[in-house]
């Protein structure tokens, strides 16, 4: 469980690294929203500040959530239950969790409807 564990590290910090990138892309939008024309809807350059702000926003919402499943991934490594699909019951495959390590279920059950 040690390489399990540092995985799940690793992961970790890739993630809040990339998090903090965004919360410093999301910071830059909003200062240039300061120093630029109100009505950006009508900008013919290309993407408005609005949704830049909006699509940044979306991912940050995405890394938030990646790393607390990261984190759920930890507590049930020590808790012993890492790798078993949380609906079944079943291993969850060596292969799925190296491509997922945070993954809550086995194949079957995640592309299992409901």
């Amino acid at each position: 469980m040690d390489g399990t564990r540092r995985r799940l590290a690793e992961e970790r910090e890739q993630a809040l690294a990339r998090l903090a990138g965004l919360t410093g892309d999301y910071d830059a939008v909003v200062a240039a929203s300061r120093d630029t024309n109100a009505d950006d809807e009508h900008d013919p350059e290309g993407s408005t500040i609005a949704f830049e702000r909006s699509q940044i926003g979306a991912l940050v919402r995405q890394v938030r959530r990646h790393l607390a499943e990261l984190d759920a991934a930890s507590a049930r490594v020590e808790a012993g239950t890492y790798g078993v699909c949380e609906r079944c019951g079943s291993p969850i495959g060596a292969a799925r969790l190296d491509a997922l390590p945070a993954a809550r279920r086995c194949i079957g059950c995640a592309s299992a409807p409901g």
